[in-house]
């Protein structure tokens, strides 16, 4: 069975892993983003590893599922995973952040796995949607997933790309929210609330999903649901925690975007083991 206890413990090792190389490769670049990498990654292993149908060695496959990462800042959770997944060797990690590696300080069309680049924030539901529509024209049976970040959708943009969404019947696009409560300037809803969250994406014609972002059984039902919705897009509204994983991160707005140092990245590989 797909949502077997085994399969949630390998996914659960896998996001372990995945937080590990996160802090590796953040620590020896010296800067990047891993409160929201951290927060975000049950989500993604559990689709890269579960949930998306993709081949690693036929990256142009036309049936494969998409995913987009919106909030490209939190990419090294995605170039873990690519590197996981068998889209480049694991090797490539330690040059995030150089100049001339294909794995930039947000996401870069010559990475090897990624669809789009992303950076600025409130556009990726827009391409998304660009993508989703693609595969209807196409008859292509594929599915469309995007992360967002929960300050992310103080954008204007989203909730534009939300209303066309639902206005052309996207049921082939999952949105993912990592609403881990921080940005980069402090708490989102201090800065500008967004809620009700699902009160607002119900009016904006989605279904919606509300899960622990950290809980894989909940985290596979949720986008097992998701693939039966018809006729409108889904949301998963995911309550997270920022750096989770490492105690001294969690919840702690100035790592955000600050690198942890090579001290501090010996004490979050202790209690990542």
């Amino acid at each position: 069975m797909p949502n077997s206890q085994k399969e949630i413990q390998r996914l659960e090792e896998k996001a372990k892993k995945i937080r590990r190389l996160i802090v590796k490769m953040l620590a020896k670049a010296g800067s990047g983003h891993p409160g929201g990498s951290l927060s975000s990654a049950d989500l993604i292993c559990c689709l890269y590893f579960s949930v998306m149908q993709h081949k690693p060695k036929e990256r142009s496959w036309p049936e494969r599922d998409r995913f987009h990462m919106s909030k490209g800042h939190c990419c090294p959770l995605w170039y873990a995973v690519l590197a996981e997944s068998g889209y480049f060797p694991e090797g490539e990690l330690w040059t995030l952040r150089n100049l001339g590696s294909t794995l930039q300080g947000h996401p870069d069309w010559r990475t090897p796995g990624v669809e789009v680049a992303s950076g600025s924030l409130g556009q990726g539901l827009s391409v998304s949607i660009g993508m989703s529509l693609a595969g209807r024209l196409d008859k292509l049976s594929y599915r469309v997933y995007c992360l967002l970040g929960d300050g992310e959708i103080q954008e204007g943009q989203v909730w534009e790309a939300a209303m066309a969404a639902a206005h052309y019947g996207c049921d082939n696009l999952c949105a993912i929210l990592d609403h881990n409560g921080y940005q980069i300037d402090g708490k989102v809803k201090d800065i500008m609330n967004v809620e009700p969250l699902v009160e607002k994406w119900q009016s904006f014609g989605w279904q919606t999903i509300s899960i622990d972002g950290h809980n894989t059984a909940e985290i596979l039902t949720a986008f097992d649901q998701a693939k039966t919705v018809k006729g409108k897009p889904t949301i998963i509204i995911a309550k997270t925690i920022k750096g989770k994983g490492v105690s001294f991160m969690e919840n702690v707005v100035d790592f955000h975007g600050r690198a942890p140092s090579e001290e501090e990245a010996k004490q979050a590989l202790k209690e990542l083991t």
